[in-house]
């Protein structure tokens, strides 16, 4: 079943560059692509102000942009913003800069000039990569689940474990685990008392 439009959540992609030009080119690509919502920066400065108030899901960051250093750039970003989603682009790419920008925990790598292609598979790598993009409730159902499987995890405790000790199905508990489906409040209740814990206790742990 499709999404509503009001269910997406347009992935926020920062664009650092000094050749407005570029800037124009990948502003017009990324709203026609319509998954996307763009911001675009001629400095650092601007880039890491904006990013303080709203941090960006991706960055397409150039390394060369005359007296700034894209290295130094980079690394601002990265600790500024840990596990930011950065892909680099560049007119002058080598081996070298490839491993020392890979090592920074970079994510991809373009040479310019880059297609509209290869730009369009970065970016679809990076949204599968991260899980961007997706609803709100699809998130939760991912998180929950997630903490759940750690939970059982932890007590070294089968799927059927855990629906002997909560009265749910095996099935039940696979489906809430893979983030396929979402428990009711009665199934939520089952699994927190399995676990000697509070359903608010499950949910302050997911970070959502």
């Amino acid at each position: 079943m499709t999404a509503e439009p009001s269910d997406l959540h347009l992935i926020d992609v920062a664009v650092l560059d000094d050749d407005p030009d570029f800037l124009a080119y990948v502003a017009d690509f990324l709203a026609d692509e319509g998954l996307y919502s763009v911001r675009t920066f001629s400095s650092p400065d601007a880039l890491y102000a904006a990013a303080e108030d709203r941090r960006p899901d991706i960055v397409l960051l150039d390394m060369n942009m005359g007296p700034h250093r894209g290295d130094a750039v980079l690394e601002t970003l990265l600790t500024r913003f840990p596990g930011l989603c950065v892909i680099i682009v560049t007119g002058y790419p080598s081996l070298e800069d490839m491993r020392a920008t890979f090592k920074l925990k970079v994510f991809d790598y373009l040479a310019k000039p880059f297609s509209l292609a290869q730009l369009r598979q970065a970016l679809s790598n990076a949204v599968q990569q991260f899980g961007l993009g997706r609803s709100l409730q699809d998130r939760l159902r991912e998180k929950l689940g997630h903490r759940i499987r750690i939970l059982r995890a932890e007590r070294d405790w089968s799927l059927k474990d855990l629906a002997s000790t909560s009265k749910l199905s095996v099935s039940q508990i696979s489906s809430i685990e893979r983030g396929a489906n979402l428990p009711s409040m009665e199934s939520l209740l089952a699994i927190s008392r399995a676990f000697g814990l509070k359903p608010s206790e499950i949910l302050s742990a997911i970070d959502f």
